[in-house]
């Protein structure tokens, strides 16, 4: 086999863990309208990333680069904080839960970690750490750290010692009561003893490599589907609505963390660990206490060189601020904890045939290619798909036109190397121009989509070529009423996405209105739907009532419904809030135009920008479109938003700025606060900023504060007026 070898590759930066997307412009050229589409792009891929993830259990891109998504999404956040989306992937976790199961509502959030991928990020880590606790950098500071599991999250609620509840996690909030499965693995106690009242305990559902090997073997026997891996079939088996499935499955499980509890287990992660495990719950044996990055580090590299003789997956090592008081004071992120860390491995390679390229047409109607690949084994798991991102990608260019990898397109027939950093869908990383077929030509991008032969066109500053057929491309369709019906949006019981493709396919519905005229037009006797495979009359019956009961509906979760690019759940229900009503939403939107007032006030809102902004426009300004949403309206009973009272805050509302040095509290610990009453805390004084809070040093913001005449407070008097609260 000819072509770099993968540490060649990975010295010289060809395959970086840390930026496996190498198609885009980078960070530092970007300019505020690129950065604006670059972060909408990325909100819409990850957002699709997760539920296919966390939801479906058939993750449709590699850790790795969802990784380097997410990273990027920062590091664009970073440089342009006023252009966050109120959508962004930082604040997202995890994906809704999915149909069939009852819901759990975490009274603890289930949230997700921050990554490291170096020895920089590591001590970067230990470094905010030790600032926000207001720590010298000698000082000691112990953590644990333990392999990452790679497996299902789960959640175990035990009271008077006896196991009540689990759930997995969900998208964080909400997650899916699988109770009945859960007391079928042999790893989760029924009953413990000597435990507090109220235990929450968390973990990790896995499946060990050789259960997983004999599991696709007696699949495959059976002439029934294999897995992928072990985290999907540990994942897929947990998640079956007949526990019967799941008992038959070898399931595991490592108690790692816990949620809510009557009582604290101990002082530390460690010591509460060890709780756990005297309970009766399996631990992880490699978890250690480490004292500083070094050590963190070294911990580190030895698990990495006994990951393959592990028994199962792992994808990093967790660090963790061993002090609970400590983490306690660190507290959370809107998603992730302030006190805890996971550093990834890195990625995997192999080489194999890339057999052909298909087009997948999204909701938006993005033209996405996808390489279809020999079947090939990298790192223990067989893989054959691979995301091509772009045409640009395609022929080895950026979007800028700059060359990535050396210039080499990617044909059919080639032979191509792969990499993935977890159990997922890979990337092609290079190709062995050796081995290319003589007859093989340049991949043309489809100029019209190959679902409805409408013209597919890329716009300037767009990496990917759309779809223009809207609502007569059947993938669109298809794609918008999938979302119309997922959890944020009307999230009708029984009616999910394998549901609307049968009646899509089938002629019953072809846009969102039609769903609420389905017992109309064929609920009479409900001969037509019963009579159908997988449905009588008593599910049929329930599904009319199910779409009866989501006529009325909370007017954030119409404008999310309507599938509107740049859209997201968040930032539906600020369009919500500001709007107040459909028929005010509704109205502006169809008014607005660009240097009108009502464009005025749309692109005023905090976290709407102008490409938002557009979008919206383009929508109500599309006569097909317009007329569409007026016929889903006209079934509806659209709720006004119900503004959250904010009376008991007494900076609910209000604009702060922390300046000068803060002797009470770090500045982390300032802003954290502020923004927990309520309070948006900016970083510049200006004509809009309500309270400056200014320690010692104070220079230029108390000067400017105190020409504009707002309101000036020291730390204490900042302390006593948030003391009320």
């Amino acid at each position: 086999m000819t072509g770099p070898r993968p540490h060649t590759l990975l010295s010289l930066g060809q395959i970086d863990p840390r930026d496996a997307v190498t198609a885009e412009i980078a960070i530092h050229e970007l300019s505020d309208t690129q950065a604006k589409a670059e972060l909408a792009r990325l909100a819409e891929t990850l957002a699709r990333a997760n539920t296919a993830y966390h939801a479906a259990d058939r993750p449709d891109i590699s850790d790795a680069e969802y990784d380097a998504l997410k990273r990027r999404n920062a590091d664009i956040e970073a440089r342009f904080p006023d252009l966050k989306r109120t959508d962004s992937p930082s604040e997202q976790v995890g994906a809704a839960p999915a149909e069939g199961f009852g819901k759990v509502a975490h009274s603890v959030a289930m949230l997700s970690l921050a990554n490291a991928f170096d020895d920089e990020d590591v001590a970067d880590f230990d470094g905010r750490v030790r600032k926000y606790l207001g720590l010298p950098s000698d000082a000691p500071l112990a953590y644990t750290a333990e392999p990452k599991i790679d497996g299902l999250s789960l959640s175990l609620r035990y009271q008077g010692g006896k196991l009540v509840q689990a759930a997995t996690r969900g998208d964080g909030t909400t997650g899916e009561n699988v109770t009945e499965n859960a007391r079928t693995i042999a790893d989760i106690p029924h009953e413990l003893i000597d435990a507090p009242e109220v235990l929450e305990v968390r973990g990790e559902v896995y499946m060990s490599h050789p259960d997983f090997e004999a599991l696709n073997v007696r699949q495959q026997d059976a002439g029934q589907k294999t897995f992928a891996n072990p985290r999907n079939a540990a994942a897929g088996s947990l998640r079956q609505l007949d526990a019967q499935i799941t008992r038959a499955r070898p399931l595991r499980f490592f108690a790692y963390a816990w949620g809510t509890l009557s009582e604290p287990l101990a002082q530390t992660q460690h010591a509460a660990i060890t709780r756990l495990a005297d309970l009766g719950f399996q631990t992880n044996p490699l978890t250690a206490i480490c004292d500083g990055p070094a050590e963190m580090v070294a911990h580190y590299r030895a698990i990495e060189q006994q990951r393959a003789q592990l028994g199962y997956d792992i994808d990093g090592v967790v660090y963790k601020v061993d002090d609970l008081t400590l983490q306690s004071r660190l507290g959370f992120r809107s998603t992730t904890p302030r006190w805890a860390i996971a550093h990834k491995f890195p990625a995997e390679l192999a080489w194999t045939r890339l057999e052909a390229i298909d087009i997948q047409v999204g909701r938006t109607g993005a033209l996405s290619p996808v390489a279809r690949l020999t079947p090939v084994t990298v790192g223990g798991v067989v893989v054959s798909n691979a995301t091509l991102h772009n045409e640009d990608y395609i022929a080895g260019r950026d979007n800028k036109g700059g060359e990535i990898r050396d210039g080499k397109d990617i044909r059919v027939g080639d032979w191509v190397q792969v990499y993935r950093a977890g159990d997922v869908i890979p990337k092609v990383a290079d190709v062995d121009l050796s081995k290319r077929p003589e007859q093989s030509v340049p991949f043309e991008m489809p100029t019209q989509c190959p679902d409805c032969q409408s013209d597919a066109v890329r716009e300037p500053g767009d990496a990917v070529r759309r779809c223009t057929g809207g609502l007569i491309c059947p993938a669109q369709a298809v794609e918008k009423l999938k979302h119309l019906v997922s959890r944020a949006a009307f999230d009708i019981d029984g009616l999910g996405a394998k549901q609307v493709e049968q009646f899509y396919t089938d002629g019953w519905i072809a846009e969102p209105a039609d769903i609420f005229e389905l017992r109309t037009r064929y609920g009479t006797g409900m001969q037509q739907l019963k009579n159908r495979e997988g449905w009588g009359e008593k599910s049929a019956t329930n599904l009319f009532d199910a779409i009866d009961e989501r006529r009325k509906i909370a007017l954030g979760r119409v404008i999310f419904a309507l599938g509107i690019r740049h859209v997201g759940e968040a930032a539906a229900n600020l369009l919500a809030n500001h709007y107040g009503t459909w028929d005010a939403f509704s109205a502006a939107m169809r008014t607005a135009e660009t240097g009108n007032a009502a464009w005025e006030e749309l692109t005023d809102i905090d976290g709407v920008g102008a490409v938002m902004a557009g979008s919206l426009v383009t929508t109500f300004n599309q006569q097909a479109e317009v007329d569409s949403i007026d016929r889903l309206a006209a079934h509806l009973d659209i709720q006004d938003a119900v503004r959250p009272d904010t009376s008991g805050s007494p900076v609910a509302g209000k604009t702060v700025v922390f300046t000068g040095t803060l002797e009470k509290m770090t500045r982390a610990e300032a802003k954290a606060r502020a923004e927990t009453l309520g309070a948006k805390v900016s970083g510049s004084v200006s004509a809009k900023t309500d309270i400056l809070v200014a320690g010692p040093g104070a220079g230029s913001k108390a000067k400017k504060a105190a020409e504009l005449g707002i309101e000036t407070l020291d730390e204490d008097g900042w302390l006593d007026l948030i003391s009320a609260s």
